[in-house]
């Protein structure tokens, strides 16, 4: 199976299964693949916009309703997220605006807000937002990216002889450099 049917077959389901959690570098590559034309920049948008929403959402009903009964289990583990929570409560809609750009905390923050007072219907806003502009910002990088490679790529033809030169020239200097250094006798 080659590279153009399997992203038309599961690109979109790998865009959506990594978006759910993280999925940052999955994201930017859907949007590399879009530029070249294995998938739909649109169609990686919405289904990233989609993963991040079903995502973040889930956390929040894990932090709301199990995240409780988990911390009972771990009282050094409950004195921290306690600390934590306190700094989150204060500035919940910006946490919220915030938490899809904040690596490695994605999990984390939706749970912390499930155990906050915060209500579900104003995450799930703030979170459509926040989840909009971080699809298309990172789709846009990787779709940018491809166009960036493909023209640096493209500059590169038209200098290769002179490349594959100094790098020949390269290689004969440290050959001769080397061969030229005395040798050192073994004892």
């Amino acid at each position: 199976m080659d590279l153009e049917s399997l992203l038309h077959n599961y690109g979109y389901a790998l865009i959506f299964l990594g978006t759910l959690a993280e999925g940052e570098s999955l994201l930017v590559l859907g949007g590399y693949f879009a530029q070249q034309g294995y998938l739909q920049l649109g169609g990686v948008m919405i289904t990233a916009y989609v993963g991040a929403v079903c995502g973040d959402n889930l956390f929040f009903y894990l932090g709301r309703h199990h995240a409780r009964r988990l911390l009972g289990r771990f009282p050094k583990l409950r004195e921290r997220v306690n600390l934590a929570l306190a700094r989150v409560e204060k500035h919940q809609s910006k946490v919220v605006l915030s938490m899809r750009f904040l690596w490695g905390l994605r999990i984390a923050l939706p749970i912390s807000l499930g155990l906050t007072n915060m209500r579900h219907a104003k995450f799930f806003w703030l979170d459509l937002i926040a989840a909009a502009v971080w699809a298309t910002l990172f789709s846009l990088v990787g779709y940018l990216a491809g166009q960036l490679f493909n023209d640096f790529i493209a500059d590169l033809k038209r200098y290769e002889y002179w490349i594959a030169g100094i790098l020949v020239l390269a290689a004969l200097i440290a050959f001769a450099w080397h061969a030229g250094r005395p040798r050192r006798d073994k004892v």
